[in-house]
């Protein structure tokens, strides 16, 4: 048995000698590449933080002391620390979740996975402690990534910590230089300057070789030396900006010594107020395949081959691709189209555009609000901007979409990657929320393309709307196949028909949830029931084709991947009703929930969104409405 199989707890991690706890470390990054190789999940965050979560587990007592994780996929190394060792089913429906989760272990505490949030939380929990008058016992540390630091949030949190000197909250900013991309900013420049400066280090450690041959002179004068640190600090590397905050600073510290990193932690830990420890690691640490890469491929896996790192499936030609493709390809048409990423540029599906166009690309750093507000500026100056996200992050920025973008008629466009179910990054990232915000906000448009030729035509026409936000929304993975338009009727594509002119049920396929439609068309057929598929790409303003040929329907289905109510489908009922008589509607969509990780498969079906559930309701329902009119 090794070292690992003998540690259940960060009790039984603090039995160990130094000696064991580097021979865990190298554990450990065997197991995370055996094990996340074969799953899929986050590779490269947890290889670079396998030092730092054991000397976090070895000088704080967790649960009573409060560690917090920004953001929760650099967690597994804590995962396997606290008990949970099993990883065959990781991000798989039952297995462990992907990130911290309060229903696995009482040593996690935050459970999404958005950026940025770690400070704040930890500043309430300590500020909770200290009102309990348990605030001298129990310490909180917050792990957040320099890529997290370029939030808007985390400086807001920094604010209030500084203000309260005696609060017990050890800040650890895990130095990578990368969060999905190099991290970029004036913070990330600052953190080079720290991490690259090396003439203090080189200056301290000249002095403790030349003093100390002096013998116990030398070491009384070194020590006094070592005393003028803050002095020295300002003359021969610059002032850390954590101090001119009122912040504690130790650091850099290598991230990568257990033992360098574990006294650094136990003096912040008895220091009584705020420090921020800055520790310098390597991402992918230990795995050469994610050590050469410089594409970070490794920060987000599917299944690979371990020992090449290359995926044992390649990917199928998917949405994001054709953004990519599509998006550069405008680019050469339009000058004025330029594009936002939030740190993201490489899974947004920008570096084909940033390659051909760098000084018309702009990345923000963790800070999706910036984004739009600064897009409405662009817009303003007379460019064209395309601010590319995941669907979930989007609700970071509501305010902005409302107030910045729709309130000023700003011509931006948004391209939302990862909409409805992604399944197994679990609640937090499933992009389900967008279609129920955005239905609010005046002047706005949304469009949710079902394949690739709808894609590609949605993205060009919103590019040409010059006076109101525009969104253009696709799910997460491989493109569906093409669904070809039997005929246009008012601008409302037709997908499919029965024979006759009229059809007994309306069904409305919304975005990636139009093959569904088809298929259920072609059930309740089989049954003897005529239907009749829509699949409108612009759904938001309701287009007035589709409420015209849903008033005359003996009943409207309709199907998407985001919330069920208020979505797409409720927002045609209001518009049907206002017509006049009440037609039956059948809406489909997500539950109101938050839902756990699982294959999208599974979580359509548990949502009962497959053909099969919906045919069955509509049998039944037509049953109902027919009775009831006899």
């Amino acid at each position: 048995m090794g070292v690992l199989g003998r540690v259940q707890s960060p009790e039984d991690l603090r039995k160990l000698s130094t000696a064991q706890t580097i021979q865990l470390a190298s554990e450990i990054r065997d197991f995370l590449v055996k094990n996340v190789s074969a799953t899929g999940g986050h590779l490269g965050p947890n290889l670079g933080v396998v030092e730092l979560t054991i000397a976090l587990h070895q000088v704080f007592d967790s649960p009573r002391d409060t560690i917090v994780f920004d953001t929760g996929h650099q967690a597994y190394v804590h995962k396997l620390l606290t008990g949970r060792t099993d990883f065959t089913t990781l991000r798989k429906a039952g297995g462990l979740s992907g990130y911290p989760s309060r229903k696995e272990s009482d040593h996690d505490v935050v459970e999404n996975s958005h950026a940025s949030t770690a400070l704040s939380w930890a500043n309430g929990i300590a500020q909770g402690h200290r009102l309990a008058n348990e605030g001298v016992s129990r310490h909180v540390v917050a792990v957040i990534g320099d890529g997290a630091l370029t939030g808007g949030m985390a400086w807001e949190a920094l604010n209030n910590i500084a203000a309260v000197r005696d609060l017990p909250l050890i800040i650890v900013v895990n130095d990578n230089g990368r969060s999905y991309a190099p991290t970029i900013g004036g913070v990330a420049n600052h953190l080079d300057t720290l991490r690259t400066t090396r003439g203090y280090e080189n200056f301290l450690e000249w002095g403790k070789r030349t003093l100390q041959r002096s013998g116990t002179p030398g070491r009384i004068a070194y020590d006094a030396l070592h005393g003028l640190k803050k002095g020295l600090r300002d003359v021969v590397m610059p002032q850390g900006m954590f101090e001119d905050l009122g912040l504690k600073y130790v650091g850099p510290i290598d991230g990568h010594d257990i033992v360098a990193l574990a006294r650094a932690l136990k003096r912040a830990k008895e220091f009584g107020g705020p420090v921020i420890v800055h520790t310098i690691t390597e991402k992918g640490r230990g795995y050469i395949p994610a050590e050469q890469d410089t594409a970070d491929r490794f920060h987000g896996i599917g299944p690979i081959h371990p020992e090449t790192g290359l995926p044992i499936a390649p990917s199928r030609f998917g949405w994001t691709s054709v953004f990519s493709d599509e998006i550069a390809r405008i680019g050469d048409e339009r000058p004025d189209v330029v594009a936002l990423t939030a740190a993201m540029l490489r899974p947004v599906g920008l570096a084909q555009f940033a390659e051909k166009f760098p000084d018309r690309v702009f990345d923000v750093g963790i800070a999706e609000q910036h984004a739009i507000t600064a897009a409405a500026g662009l817009a303003y100056a007379g460019m064209h901007p395309v601010v590319a996200l995941y669907a979930t992050f989007l609700n970071r920025a509501f305010d902005q979409v409302l107030m910045d973008a729709a309130l000023h008629r700003a011509g931006i466009t948004i391209v939302l990657d990862r909409a409805g179910i992604t399944g197994d990054d679990g609640p937090s990232h499933n992009g389900m929320w967008d279609m129920s915000l955005l239905q609010v906000v005046p002047g706005l448009r949304l469009a949710a393309p079902r394949d690739e030729a709808s894609l590609r035509r949605a993205l060009r026409e919103a590019v040409e709307v010059g006076d109101a936000p525009t969104v253009v929304r696709y799910p997460k993975g491989p493109i569906t196949d093409p669904i070809e338009t039997m005929e246009v009727v008012d601008g409302l594509d037709i997908i499919s028909a029965s024979d006759e002119d009229t059809a007994d049920v309306l069904i409305v396929g919304i975005g990636a949830m139009a093959a569904t439609g088809c298929e259920l068309a072609k059930l309740l057929r089989n049954a003897g029931v005529s239907a009749r598929v829509v699949s409108p790409t612009w759904v938001l303003p309701v287009p007035d084709a589709l409420v015209a040929q849903a008033a005359a329907a003996e009943l409207v289905v309709t199907i998407e991947d985001g919330l069920a109510d208020p979505g797409i489908g409720t927002a045609l009922l209001s518009k049907v009703n206002e017509r006049g008589p009440q037609v039956p509607f059948l809406i489909r969509g997500l539950r109101h929930e938050f839902i756990e990780h699982a294959s999208r498969g599974q979580i359509v079906a548990d949502q009962h969104l497959g053909a099969v559930d919906i045919a069955q309701d509509v049998l039944d329902k037509l049953g109902v409405e027919r009775n009831h009119k006899a």
